[in-house]
């Protein structure tokens, strides 16, 4: 998969200290929040109806369809709707015990306590290994911490699970821009963009990156 091969790329030219040194996107950079990665997917959502039962595994078939309407979405409203059903299934990890680390994870995350996500989200990657939003949410917590060679491991494994996760892409997108590699950034962001067209940020990121690389004011 290409996006792998992006993380792999940037592993093998990054030094190890560069995860103590991270490098900003420029004047106006912003300090890595938790809202970057699009991890922190509400566990529950009083302005959205429920949309799978918590007892049943979701089959393949769906998840697909999910994802085909998604891409066909017509605007950003339907898209996040569309797009809410599908990280609302994403967050069953078929454990009690791991849905209650990853709700206290994310509290954790929420409040800035990374120590304490990342005990926690150790805990749910050895617990299940297959559980591709457990490497997302950690994905996160290494970025507030600006620890981005972790991040980028956790990233390749979400993906690695789950190759249509554009929050994992996303994520990948906004570490491959920080880190200068702004080819692969526009790469991946618009690799995120074709899965789910209702990725603002995505979108402007995509545009920004246009204009620099034409020359143009962003």
């Amino acid at each position: 998969m290409r996006l792998s091969l992006f993380v792999i790329l940037i592993l093998s030219s990054a030094s190890a200290g560069f995860a103590q040194t991270a490098p900003e996107l420029g004047p106006g950079a912003e300090i890595p929040s938790v809202d970057d990665l699009d991890t922190l997917i509400p566990e529950t959502d009083e302005d959205q109806p429920a949309v799978v039962a918590s007892d049943e595994a979701v089959e393949p078939t769906k998840l697909d369809a999910l994802f085909a309407s998604l891409k066909q979405a017509q605007s950003d409203a339907v898209a996040e709707r569309i797009a809410r059903q599908i990280q609302i299934q994403w967050l069953e990890s078929g454990s009690d015990t791991v849905d209650l680390l990853m709700s206290r994870a994310g509290a954790a995350l929420k409040g800035e306590d990374l120590a304490l996500a990342l005990d926690l989200l150790d805990v749910v990657v050895t617990l299940s290994p297959g559980f591709a939003e457990g490497w997302n949410r950690r994905a996160t917590a290494f970025y507030m911490q600006q620890d981005f060679a972790r991040s980028l491991v956790d990233i390749e494994r979400t993906l690695a699970l789950e190759p249509r996760h554009w929050g994992a892409m996303s994520g990948l997108g906004i570490i491959q821009r920080r880190l200068g590699h702004d080819d692969r950034a526009l790469e991946t962001f618009k690799s995120a963009v074709e899965i789910n067209p209702g990725l603002s940020n995505a979108r402007e990121s995509i545009e920004a990156l246009e204009k620099a690389a034409e020359g143009e004011p962003a």
